[in-house]
């Protein structure tokens, strides 16, 4: 029998299929992305822990500098998986497969870094954010500090209105839609630019509850329907350079329950709450948009005439 944790994970998504760990490991720009970081990031001797191992590949980046990695996964399957994995790959004897829960589990020694990729867009169904915070406050219980670098060591999250095309062959259907950073979608028209709605530094404590209120002034006429929402995980902070190694998130669109006709110029507000790790419906049944000022409606100003 599942445990009440067990059917919350199951349902939030922290049991993800092997599949999608497969799906992962194609993902180009997250593979690059987080092999660079933890290259950087990983110095020689150090020891690593990774909290939510998967296939174990990010505790295998790691394994190519550090003396040791403990490969946290709380999935049986992917337990199993990610031991064949590493089982395959010079290095791979470094790395210490953990079946145990991240909610709970401690190195038996300090470590230097921990990698977590509990990441869904807007910090939405995983538990990344959950996971660290209770890992800092039992890791300083029991080590004392400092804290060890986290990988990712930072999260922007931002929005964005949309105009966004919600017809299929004909049928008409508003869902959540997922899309590529890099790719162009016709249907997409972006009504304004985005803006940030907060910033996560996981070296600091970081709240676990989200709300927002903002403006937008819309850059073109039209009807905003939908709301996009961009993550950006600042995976490491290259200090010698001035520069970050990023990855970015899918883009998550999600439909308004009542959409708004603008015109160029006017001002949208958007408002929406929700809690890091909660389910996608929740943060739609909180979002909501209005005008606040139509430019259209604004009297004309005569000039004065020069002579």
């Amino acid at each position: 029998m599942l445990n009440e944790r067990e059917i919350e994970s199951c349902y939030l998504g922290q049991f993800i299929p092997v599949h999608y760990h497969h799906n992962m490991l194609m993902d180009q720009n997250r593979m690059h992305g987080f092999k660079s970081a933890i290259d950087y990031a990983v110095r020689p001797g150090a020891k690593v822990l990774e909290l939510g191992g998967g296939t174990g590949v990010l505790s295998w980046f790691a394994a190519a500098k550090a003396a040791k990695v403990y490969c946290v996964e709380f999935n049986p399957d992917m337990v199993r998986e990610a031991r064949k994995m590493l089982a395959l790959n010079p290095n791979g004897e470094k790395v210490e497969v953990i079946h145990a829960d991240a909610f709970e589990y401690l190195p038996p020694e300090p470590v230097d870094v921990v990698i977590c990729e509990m990441i869904h867009v807007a910090m939405l169904r995983e538990k990344q954010v959950e996971v660290i915070e209770s890992f800092k406050r039992r890791y300083l219980e029991r080590f004392g500090g400092p804290l060890p670098v986290f990988l990712p060591e930072a999260v922007i999250m931002a929005v964005q209105p949309l105009q966004q095309e919600y017809d299929f062959e004909g049928f008409y259907a508003p869902i959540v839609q997922f899309q590529e950073t890099q790719a162009v979608y016709p249907g997409t028209v972006e009504m304004a630019h985005p803006a940030v709605y907060n910033i996560i530094d996981f070296s600091q404590p970081c709240q676990l509850s989200y709300a927002w209120q903002g403006k937008f002034v819309v850059e073109r006429t039209g009807e905003i329907n939908a709301m996009r929402f961009v993550t950006k995980n600042v995976l490491a902070v290259v200090q010698e350079r001035g520069t970050t190694i990023d990855w970015l998130n899918h883009y998550m669109t999600l439909p308004l329950a009542v959409p708004v006709k603008v015109r160029e110029g006017d001002v949208l507000e958007v408002s929406f709450q929700y809690r890091a790790g909660g389910s996608i419906p929740s943060l739609e049944a909180s979002l909501k948009a209005e005008l606040v000022f139509e430019a259209a409606a604004q009297p004309l100003v005569k000039m004065p005439a020069f002579a």
